[in-house]
């Protein structure tokens, strides 16, 4: 059997960092202090910002949601602060837009999936989501689909890569993206890994 390794963690802390940064309400001083050491500068921030919360949310495509319904940021930020139960503080939430969103792994996963849900070939749906990358900046990419993939009996695996996908080398940055969808036949599980041209 082989030993996979996640390409995020296996850079961390050469070519990647951490994707989210979590932290709990007490320990929100601590990691502020950690980055601002001068205390006078600390202090004023923080008795700034308490009052403060700051949602960014990331789109591929934003005119889904602009266009669409006007009332959804609303619905949006209502919900937010339920969940966040920020009833003294003000909710900030702006939608910043993704430049090339086929060239994300994750974008590029829910597409396949709604192809695979949709009940179109697994093939054709793995070289349409090659197509698609091929327009932005990638130097390559590798697409894996597991599970009983057209209804049969015996789950399998199947992936195609274009172009070079170097997964040993620490130095190369490689998005990632591990995704599962819910078919008719079962559950099948989609893996994207991309190296984008950074230049």
């Amino acid at each position: 059997m082989g030993q996979n390794i996640n390409p995020l963690g296996f850079r961390l802390g050469t070519t990647q960092s951490h994707h989210s940064l979590w932290f709990a309400q007490p320990k929100i001083t601590l990691r502020v202090y950690k980055k601002i050491k001068n205390k006078k500068l600390y202090q004023e921030l923080y008795s700034k910002r308490i009052d403060v919360i700051q949602v960014i949310i990331y789109m591929g495509f934003q005119k889904l949601l602009i266009e669409s319904r006007p009332k959804r940021i609303e619905e949006l930020q209502m919900n937010v602060q339920k969940e966040l139960n920020c009833v003294n503080r003000k909710l900030n939430i702006t939608i910043t837009r993704i430049t090339n969103p086929y060239g994300h792994p994750t974008i590029l996963a829910e597409f396949i999936a709604g192809q695979l849900k949709n009940r179109v070939s697994f093939r054709k749906a793995m070289k349409k989501a090659i197509e698609l990358t091929e327009q932005t900046d990638t130097k390559g990419i590798q697409v894996q689909i597991a599970g009983r993939l057209d209804g049969k009996e015996i789950a399998r695996v199947e992936w195609i890569r274009e172009g070079r996908v170097p997964l040993q080398t620490i130095g190369a940055k490689i998005d990632y993206c591990s995704y599962t969808v819910r078919t008719i036949y079962g559950v099948l599980g989609i893996k994207i890994w991309i190296f984008p041209d950074k230049k």
